[in-house]
């Protein structure tokens, strides 16, 4: 084969270890997101959504330099461009994930909720996004039915932990 033709099947396997990172980042910022919405004492929804996504960026930028040091650990040289522009526009899945429950949690507040109360909602959107990968997961695993729900309520027990910690927690 050609040096400049790449081999089918070695595409196929980086876009699937893409994926996997992509799925895996984002269900990762699901459940930080969840956490500090559960966690926070913010004065108000505003200042909420503003601490999930600094956090999550924080976690983002943690996880991306750990990525470039371990490389250049086991590497044993200094990161090429080429890889530091991938660990640099990589990841931001767990920050994008987030998106859409803070958008239910604004809009809750927007009609009305108090900030508990769109909190609340904004953790139920993300369990149930959550228990969405989990479905995803089983399905993709043709797993039964009844091991694809399993595998949802232990994806969906991450949600409901973050749930009951909002309500022992204020």
């Amino acid at each position: 084969m050609d040096e400049s033709q790449t081999d089918p099947a070695e595409t196929h396997m980086v876009v699937i270890s893409e994926a996997q990172e992509a799925t895996t980042a984002g269900i990762y910022g699901v459940i930080i997101s969840a956490a500090v919405m559960a966690a926070a004492h913010q004065p108000t929804v505003p200042a909420t959504v503003v601490a999930v996504l600094v956090t999550l960026v924080i976690y983002w930028a943690a996880e991306r330099y750990a990525r470039i040091v371990a490389e250049r650990i086991h590497v044993g040289h200094r990161p090429r461009w080429h890889s530091l522009r991938q660990q640099l526009t990589g990841g931001w899945e767990m920050v994008t994930a987030s998106l859409f429950p803070l958008i239910v949690l604004m809009l809750a507040y927007w009609f009305g909720a108090t900030q508990r109360t769109a909190i609340l909602w904004g953790l139920g959107t993300s369990t149930v996004l959550l228990c969405i990968a989990g479905w995803r997961v089983g399905r993709k695993g043709r797993l039964t039915r009844a091991e694809r729900l399993v595998s949802s309520a232990i994806a969906g027990i991450f949600g409901l932990t973050m749930i009951a910690l909002k309500s022992f927690l204020h």
